[in-house]
């Protein structure tokens, strides 16, 4: 069994309590007129259970009341929690009082509250209260991480705000709120019981080695055409002979990896000057080619030394976090003299001790030595860190530079190689000048890539272990273990839509897991509750739904905090003359949302508590037996005691 809620408890700045206690396993109803703190309840009770904003509204409330608390009870063990209001301009207080008590103590002193416990820390004690195991890990759709399920998740099923009781929109609380319908879509089965545990860590293992196959098989095809013997090198080996930069191969000769790279090389080394060429005439392509090689191996070079410089800087840092470290211990102890000079004229002294020694012995002298070394060493190399972060800057301007007149070579290559008109003589030369600068470019290219050592192919690696994962979960059918479930639920629904007289109560009725929507199917096709239409629908399908989880929920020993908490439903359709019994017809489907509830309060047999706060007050059972309490003007009741509100307000 997990929690229920035995009392909500206020203090204020004096240490005066306000207690409103409830039933666990029973309907409690708060009744009253409007701006009593009616809607309240659920707002403190969402703040107490660790909620990430001050969700609580009203003057007499923020004005007046220092700090909000509950009372928690499961089986014979009962919880305090107790969270201060926010100092002012503060969103949220992020530290709570959190106290094991008694069973049927009264709420501690103010003075005897306690707010040490971290919200974090404070969400994982309610957690496990609730009966969530710590060690679960759920995935999320469309996402790497997993996130363990917490209480927070089960106010998704407990919590029916005042414009989410009859939305048409929102089924569950907090539905619309940031990567809550991501997170509802994890938890439900869980919940549910449908999810092992272990099934779903397997699979969410299974879905980062496909993402990470992927991944592989992506940087193996971006780095083939780059590979030695690989298609694009094989094919500008044949432009290169067929333009003259190569003797043609012997019939039938293959050449292995290496001897491709190796002829690619030759073609773009430094050709000797044939004198063919007409006086005066330069090739641009040629002398371009030329550029690259010596702006490629500049670039090359310039990466070599950044690379070192960066190497030598990571070292000195190791060696100076160590050195300050121990300079730090000894000179703690007094075992670093300031200055040489300070020293220079005392007698000898043993420099661990301090004490006098009458013969200054070698050990000494070595131990002082070893100390200033020390010393000096940290300060000399303290001392060179801007002039290798300096020469660092520097070379990395150099390479940038050098990038830049890289991209404005081959900007100029492409438009000689598109451009240019020539005699025959020239066209020759010119198309092997263009063939060897795209040798260069593919082998600058290629280099890059094999600058460091190539990652290793983890692809077959990867599909195995893929393949022993999807073998493992062969045999389990949680899918189907859901959709059972849930068609169990969904029999619930329709029980409890056949009660309250809803529309579409005679059509199968689905809780829709992705959509987080209730859909009734026909022969017109689906109807999200969206588009069933009138406030009592929309109401009711609510109320059916929570009922029919928390059922579900009991029988399932589920550890969601076994409580919901509705406000205000009779604003769904019904006027505000239900209070004294007016208006028959809407006064009936009101009783009957109440019996209904009342109803699956007995089948669970203690085991489910239902908190309303309610405009309403209906002159009938099981409405009159379960109000706790009467906020109006005319009594003078409400949340807030009026002795506390006539005071000045305190500053937060």
């Amino acid at each position: 069994m997990t929690f229920q809620i035995a009392a909500i408890s206020l203090y204020n700045r004096r240490g005066e309590i306000r207690t409103v206690p409830f039933r666990t396993g029973s309907l409690n109803i708060i009744t009253g007129d409007p701006r009593r703190g009616k809607s309240a309840i659920l707002a403190i009770v969402d703040y107490c259970l660790g909620s990430d904003g001050f969700v609580i509204r009203g003057a007499a409330l923020r004005d007046y009341v220092h700090v909000y608390a509950l009372t928690l009870v499961k089986d014979t063990q009962q919880l305090f929690v107790a969270r201060s209001a926010p100092a002012r301009r503060a969103a949220r207080s992020t530290t709570l009082c959190v106290q094991f008590q008694a069973q049927g103590a009264p709420p501690p002193t103010l003075s005897e509250l306690d707010f040490s416990m971290p919200l974090d820390t404070a969400k994982k004690v309610l957690s496990k209260f609730a009966g969530i195991d710590p060690a679960v890990r759920l995935p999320v759709a469309r996402s790497a991480r997993q996130i363990p399920p917490s209480v927070r998740h089960g106010m998704f099923f407990c919590l029916q705000e005042q414009n989410e009781v009859a939305n048409q929109d929102l089924l569950f609380h907090a539905q619309n709120q940031d990567f809550h319908s991501s997170a509802l879509r994890a938890m439900l089965p869980y919940f549910l019981g449908a999810v092992d545990p272990e099934r779903a860590q397997r699979e969410h293992q299974l879905k980062l080695l496909r993402r990470e196959l992927a991944r592989e098989q992506e940087r193996h095809d971006q780095a083939r055409p780059f590979q030695p013997a690989s298609g694009t090198a094989a094919a500008l080996l044949a432009e290169a002979i067929e333009a003259g930069l190569l003797n043609p191969l012997p019939a039938g000769r293959l050449l292995s990896q290496d001897e491709i790279v190796r002829k690619l090389h030759e073609i773009t080394e430094p050709q000797p000057t044939t004198g063919t060429r007409r006086a005066g005439s330069e090739d641009p392509l040629s002398a371009l080619n030329e550029e690259r090689r010596t702006l490629r191996d500049a670039y090359a070079q310039t990466r070599m030394r950044i690379s070192n410089l960066k190497s030598i800087s990571r070292e000195k840092d190791a060696f100076l976090g160590q050195a300050h470290e121990q300079h730090a211990r000894l000179a703690t102890l007094n075992l670093l003299p300031p200055t040489p000079s300070d020293t220079a004229d005392q007698p000898a002294q043993c420099p661990v001790c301090g004490s006098h020694v009458d013969n200054s012995s070698e050990t000494v002298r070595l131990m002082r030595h070893d100390l200033e070394r020390l010393a000096a060493e940290t300060t000399t190399m303290g001392e060179a860190t801007p002039d290798i972060n300096a020469r660092i800057a520097q070379e990395e301007e150099s390479l940038n530079e050098l990038r830049n007149a890289l991209a404005r070579n081959q900007e100029q290559t492409e438009v000689f190689s598109a451009g240019q008109r020539s005699t025959a003589q020239d066209d020759a030369e010119r198309q092997a000048a263009v063939v060897r600068g795209r040798i260069s470019l593919f082998l600058d290219t290629m280099a890059r890539h094999t600058h460091t050592a190539p990652d290793p192919d983890r692809r077959e690696e990867l599909a195995t272990q893929i393949a022993e994962l999807e073998e493992n979960l062969a045999g389990t059918v949680q899918q189907d273990v859901l959709s059972s479930y849930l068609s169990l639920v969904n029999q619930k629904i329709q029980t409890k839509a056949i009660a309250l007289e809803l529309e579409h109560r005679n059509e199968p009725l689905r809780l829709d897991p992705q959509a987080l929507t209730l859909i009734a199917d026909s022969p017109r096709g689906p109807t999200k509750m969206a588009q069933m239409g009138s406030g009592q629908n929309y109401l009711g399908y609510h109320i059916a739904t929570m009922l029919s989880l928390h059922e579900w929920f009991s029988e399932m020993h589920s550890p969601v905090p076994r409580f919901l908490i509705l406000d205000q439903p009779s604003q769904a359709g019904f006027p505000d003359d239900t209070r004294d019994g007016g208006f028959g017809g809407a006064h009936a489907t009101l009783l009957n949302v109440y019996k209904t509830i009342q109803h699956t309060i007995d089948v669970l047999d203690g085991d489910f508590q239902v908190i309303v706060v309610e405009h309403a007050d209906l002159d009938a059972e099981p409405f009159r037996s379960a109000v706790r309490e009467r906020w109006r003007l005319t009594n003078g009741q409400a949340l807030v005691p009026e002795h506390w509100i006539t005071d000045t307000p305190t500053e937060q």
